[in-house]
């Protein structure tokens, strides 16, 4: 396991534990989804970091894998919609088509976004109906449990399937480099140990 492979992965829980917030509460850590959802329109970056405009952008996502990883979770929760995302991109790894629908669909969004912003509800709402119509066809489904209050609202679920989309790019980078589901299973302290120091210096890059 290497430092840019926990820092996909760390991509990966950013996207669960935003997911979960917007379940719960309503409410997002507002740098956090902005850079998760720019990960998304960053197609070709030259390192992990980039993908998110820095390790600095990655606290959330470090804090929340540190927390699931480290043998007592606070909100399993997250770690589930974790695990569900990166089996939703093995089964999009399978389809070639699909990965080319979603490749289409973010190059006309990336229009749109360099003109009203990468967290516009407009980007958002097309974000998310691209999530709508392509990945949330696989299975097995990303199941988000929380709030009625917000999952019911229009505007939040659009923020979820958006967030959800970035989590399946931070899982495709993942695969990229070589991650695998087994290093989760035998390399959990190694994980966590890179995570930690990342997270020392993610902090010190947002200071």
């Amino acid at each position: 396991m290497n430092e840019a492979q926990v820092i996909a992965l760390a991509g990966v829980f950013q996207a669960a534990a935003l997911v979960r917030a917007t379940a719960t509460s309503g409410s997002q850590d507002a740098a956090a989804l902005e850079a998760s959802i720019a990960s998304i329109l960053r197609v070709d970056v030259d390192d992990a970091a980039s993908a998110f405009g820095g390790l600095g952008n990655l606290r959330l996502g470090l804090e929340a894998m540190v927390q699931q990883l480290d043998r007592s979770p606070g909100d399993v929760a997250i770690s589930q919609i974790a695990v569900t995302v990166l089996r939703v991109e093995r089964k999009l790894s399978a389809r070639p088509e699909m990965l080319q629908a979603l490749r289409d669909g973010i190059e006309a969004i990336q229009r749109q976004v360099d003109h009203l912003g990468v967290t516009h509800s407009s980007v958002l709402a097309r974000l998310s109906e691209l999530y709508a119509n392509t990945l949330s066809n696989l299975r097995p489904r990303v199941v988000v449990q929380g709030n009625p209050l917000y999952l019911q609202q229009p505007a939040q679920v659009e923020r979820i399937r958006s967030t959800l989309l970035a989590g399946v790019r931070a899982a495709v980078l993942w695969r990229q480099l070589g991650g695998s589901q087994w290093q989760l299973l035998f390399k959990r302290s190694q994980v966590v140990m890179l995570a930690r120091g990342m997270l020392s210096r993610a902090k010190l890059d947002g200071a």
